[in-house]
């Protein structure tokens, strides 16, 4: 039992300070009203037992009695009138304080329900702050931090600790709050598996565990702690525990976090599904650049190979022809210009498929190659003359030809200028024409697909074409 106010005829402090504990048991009033539900009375305390007796005969009570306080049919407590002796308390004590109970009881249900709606409303608003950041794609680290930040508040706990489930048997901590400076689960430590710790018991049994008196060398010196599976897609990921040291945590804590834990699991799963999608991205970019480069090959060392040596056995076959024979020498003329012109056309096409200059020289050297070809004139600005990984520099290129051929064939534009830099492991580029802007990618597909091809690579393309103001085109990827 906890003391919450108190009175006294002779003034100054009570014999009765707000928030002494007495342990219920023996005969006396508190515990008999608590058993019975009824006011009971004890004219002398030297006629009662248990440790309240022995708190009231210490202060020399005389007469007590006590009426039961009821909040919604459950009792509260108990409301007392003590006498000292030798003075009786008077019959009718019981009704006059029963006719106070209700207002107390009206009170207090009053209170209770307010508490209850607050701690509601600030659940609910950690809730919509955690799933925010989800439905963000907020990387799952983030979502780690505000969890443990959000359930170590809401609850005043001393602990929250969010922790992964590893192959090898243990478990990592991706995740931590404390609220008196606990500094032994920093983020990316460690736990081996005990017998008595919230990871290793929520890992055996699959479900919510609760441990009322942790030993001292588990979780630390903890009254109570309790831990909640964190679940993917129907897989046992990891667990959230809480930890409190001066009081239990209430009953009914597990289902509040299973709410938290099912954000988690979502944030991990679209994480997940992210990291998939990149991948298969990334993959299907890559076998494409691959056939481009055997297409690219095969037309180098095949059929423009031998369009050159037909040209040239052509023109052999010209100076072999007899000058009596009139107009062969000018029809093989128009035949061998056509090869050359074929040949040039061929050329272009393999550029396009899959450019060997990138190959050879870098970037820098194809996106020269690629202004010197440009109908539009363009002012090139490469701050770098570093090599970068064979995905990043074909997305690099591809920007800037796709870039151009728009401004040349749809904008009209008569200068562009593109500027490429490297800085914290980011290329970035900017495209920029004088046009006359509305470039739309949904109208075409080279836009879309570079889109594909750069975010594939982690990275980001951001278009910007207002009608009459030239287009924009701004890259960056890490390399």
């Amino acid at each position: 039992m906890r003391h919450f106010g108190g009175w006294s005829a002779a003034g100054g402090e009570t014999s009765f300070p707000v928030g002494t504990r007495v342990t219920l048991g023996g005969r006396n009033v508190v515990t008999q009203v608590f058993e019975t539900g009824r006011p009971m009375r004890i004219d002398h305390v030297s006629h009662a037992s248990g440790a309240p007796a022995a708190f009231a005969r210490e202060r020399g009570f005389g007469a007590i009695v006590g009426v039961p306080i009821s909040v919604e049919n459950r009792i509260w407590g108990v409301v007392m009138v003590i006498s000292m002796p030798p003075r009786p308390l008077p019959p009718s004590t019981e009704q006059r304080l029963a006719d106070f109970t209700p207002l107390i009881a009206t009170a207090l249900a009053t209170a209770q329900a307010r508490t209850e709606l607050r701690a509601f409303a600030e659940e609910q608003a950690a809730l919509r702050r955690v799933a925010t950041l989800v439905a963000k794609g907020a990387p799952p680290e983030e979502v780690f931090a505000a969890v443990t930040a959000e359930v170590g508040r809401l609850f005043h706990v001393a602990l929250t600790v969010l922790t992964r489930y590893d192959p090898d048997g243990s478990a990592t901590v991706l995740g931590s709050w404390s609220r008196v400076g606990i500094r032994r689960f920093a983020v990316g430590r460690r736990l081996r598996h005990q017998d008595r710790t919230s990871h290793t018991i929520v890992h055996q049994a699959g479900r919510a565990a609760r441990i009322d008196e942790p030993a001292p060398d588990s979780d630390g010196d903890f009254r109570t702690i309790v831990g909640v599976p964190i679940r993917v897609e129907g897989r046992l990921w990891g667990v959230i525990s809480v930890a409190c040291s001066e009081r239990t945590l209430p009953g009914g804590l597990e289902d509040q976090l299973s709410d938290f834990t099912e954000l988690i699991g979502a944030a991990l799963a679209n994480a997940e599904a992210k990291a998939a999608l990149t991948a298969s991205r990334a993959r299907i970019v890559a076998a494409a650049d691959t056939a481009r480069r055997r297409i690219e090959r095969d037309l180098h060392d095949g059929a423009q190979q031998r369009l050159v040596s037909l040209a040239l056995q052509l023109r052999a076959a010209q100076m072999a022809v007899p000058s009596e024979v009139p107009g062969l020498d000018e029809e093989l003329d128009e035949v061998a210009d056509g090869l050359v012109a074929v040949l040039d056309e061929l050329r272009e096409i393999a550029r396009g498929i899959h450019p060997a200059v990138l190959v050879e020289g870098g970037l820098t050297s194809a996106l020269k190659a690629l202004a010197r070809r440009s109908p539009v004139p363009v002012s090139l600005d490469v701050r770098t003359r570093d090599r970068f990984p064979e995905p990043v520099e074909i997305a690099a290129y591809y920007a800037v030809s796709e870039a151009l051929t728009n401004a040349a064939k749809h904008a009209r534009a008569s200068t562009v200028d593109v500027h490429v830099t490297v800085s914290d492991g980011t290329l970035r580029m900017t495209i920029v024409d004088d046009g006359h802007g509305g470039a739309d990618p949904a109208r075409g597909s080279g836009l879309v697909g570079l889109v594909d091809r750069v975010e594939a690579l982690g990275g980001r393309l951001w278009l910007e074409s207002p009608p009459e103001t030239g287009t924009t085109v701004r890259l960056e990827l890490p390399v």
